[in-house]
């Protein structure tokens, strides 16, 4: 299993960043993700689920992300998110936002991928931790990028 926890501290408004974890924006700070689509909206966000379609090269994944934890005050933007992915990875991820002040927000992003099957575990373990930690640096910083474009 591969997990990762990184924070961040950016010189934008919460709200402003938040914006782009909303549906209509995801494409800004996951350009990968090709479609997704509601399949059902829950009172509270917590057990929506989405069809998301994501390009690695030529290949496109179709998979169902449920939303499994969601809080949205003025100081704490949550949302924790579940697929599993290639029937070999189940993967959990949560992007977390505090307010630090009205112009810098602290940025959380952690999670998990653990392989499922014996190709899924192998596949981890070819792909190492150096890699994620790539993976979720490049994340955040075209999640920074993002939000201080965002008028």
């Amino acid at each position: 299993m591969i997990e990762w926890h990184q924070e961040r501290n950016i010189s934008v408004n919460i709200e402003k960043i938040w914006t782009l974890f909303q549906l209509e924006n995801i494409q800004r700070i996951m350009p990968n993700v090709v479609e997704m689509k509601v399949l059902e909206k829950k009172p509270g966000v917590v057990g929506s689920t989405y069809e998301q379609k994501y390009k690695e090269g030529k290949r496109v994944e179709t998979y169902i992300v449920e939303d499994l934890a969601y809080e949205n005050t003025e100081t704490l933007k949550h949302n924790r998110i579940g697929f599993t992915l290639a029937k070999a990875f189940e993967i959990e991820a949560a992007f977390t936002l505090k307010k630090v002040d009205e112009q810098n927000t602290l940025f959380i992003y952690e999670g998990h991928n653990r392989g499922v099957n014996f190709l899924g575990k192998v596949l981890l373990k070819m792909g190492g931790q150096k890699n994620n930690e790539k993976v979720v640096t490049d994340f955040m910083d075209l999640v920074e990028k993002e939000a201080k474009l965002v008028t």
